[in-house]
């Protein structure tokens, strides 16, 4: 038989003869016009070859097998095991390899390794919930890049967490359409933190004016994401603010004066635990006394209820058409609400701080709408 003189001349021949003819085994297993018994040899002679010293050979027999649904099995698993330049041929392409042979290897394998895994065509929920646990930064980055990923909402948050301080990552993850809006959120803090914290910001600033003006950043940023976050992820994102501590009375006010109204009926859901639809309803054409009592429910003070119900009626009458108003005017017309404005009296003790936030959220709506028009200014 061939196979027995093969295995005879195999021990004594030179690397590259030997490679060659690895491959051609190969080749001739994969074949359709071999016999059962020729297979099974074959397979016996190729299995042997795992444990050829030189890495070309056990590479010439990856090079087949890497595509092939019928490549021996053992083989398949041997190689995957094998040196790098081996290895991520059956990796990256072996269609054999199932979910918890994936697994394994990302979870006993190198950063190398885990790339090679998050580099296949298709990365199901299973394995990139593996790399998101416990892969290094270049396979996550890798994972981010593959259109063939599927990857679940609480991988994309291990991976936040795990990796969000690397500018590359961070960059990855905005970039992804998929990413959940509370992601983006901590991405915004991490972002903010590391701003706070390099060492040009803290010469220019100090460390107390830095921590300030970066946290007012990641307030009108969050502010802003809370625009592209879509309808159904609303209730995540006030969760995740929520149990960060950064669903305030502020924040809210702020949401408000920015006409974010689906998301501050979110917020109010789930603060009052009222039901969304009844929530909805007030505040699209309920009457003051009624939202309120909603307001007092959900915790917040009676000093913002006068400046929220004026916002309401204001973004109520934009809805319908009935008027013409941006975060300018109606921040301005909350200032009114408490005397806050020039010629009147000016803020009562209670509303003093309130007074600050909304003269702040006013000041940026006109850099805002200045800034708009300078660019369109320099458009035309």
């Amino acid at each position: 038989m061939v196979i027995s003189h093969f295995l005879k001349w195999v021990n004594h021949a030179k690397v590259a003869e030997r490679s060659v003819a690895a491959a051609a085994l190969a080749r001739a297993y994969l074949g359709n016009d071999i016999r059962f018994e020729d297979r099974c040899e074959a397979e016996a002679a190729l299995t042997l070859l795992l444990d050829d010293p030189s890495e070309k050979v056990r590479l010439a027999m990856a090079e087949v097998f890497c595509l092939s649904p019928h490549a021996p099995a053992q083989i398949v698993a041997g190689l995957a095991q094998d040196q790098k330049e081996v290895a991520s041929l059956v990796l990256v392409r072996s269609p054999l390899l199932t979910d918890l042979d994936l697994i394994d290897r990302v979870a006993g394998g190198d950063g190398d390794v885990q790339r090679f895994v998050a580099m296949r065509a298709q990365v199901s929920m299973a394995v990139s919930a593996a790399l998101a646990e416990v892969g290094e930064e270049g396979a996550c980055l890798e994972l981010l890049q593959n259109s063939g990923a599927r990857i679940a909402n609480l991988s994309f948050r291990r991976m936040v967490e795990r990796h969000g301080d690397s500018a590359i990552l961070r960059e990855a993850l905005i970039a992804d359409p998929r990413l959940p809006a509370d992601c983006r959120h901590m991405l915004l803090v991490k972002l903010g933190e590391a701003l706070r914290s390099a060492p040009l910001v803290l010469a220019l600033m100090g460390e107390r004016r830095a921590e300030r003006i970066t946290r007012a950043a990641c307030v009108r940023a969050s502010v802003t994401l809370i625009e592209a976050t879509p309808e159904d992820e609303l209730a995540a994102l006030v969760e995740h603010l929520r149990l960060r501590g950064d669903l305030t009375a502020g924040f809210l006010i702020r949401a408000v004066a920015n006409g974010k109204i689906d998301f501050f009926g979110t917020a109010l859901v789930a603060l009052s635990g009222k039901g969304e639809e009844r929530v909805r309803s007030l505040l699209a054409s309920g009457r003051d006394v009624a939202i309120a009592a909603l307001l007092r429910a959900s915790g917040l003070a009676d000093a913002t209820h006068g400046v929220i119900l004026s916002a309401l009626k204001i973004w109520r009458d934009v809805a319908n058409g009935r008027r013409l108003a941006g975060a300018q005017e109606v921040s301005w017309m909350m200032l009114k609400e408490i005397g806050a404005t020039p010629g009147q009296s000016g803020p009562g003790e209670a509303h003093q701080e309130l007074a600050r936030l909304l003269k702040e959220i006013h000041l940026d709506a006109l850099r805002d709408n200045a800034r708009g028009h300078a660019l369109a200014i320099a458009a035309a």
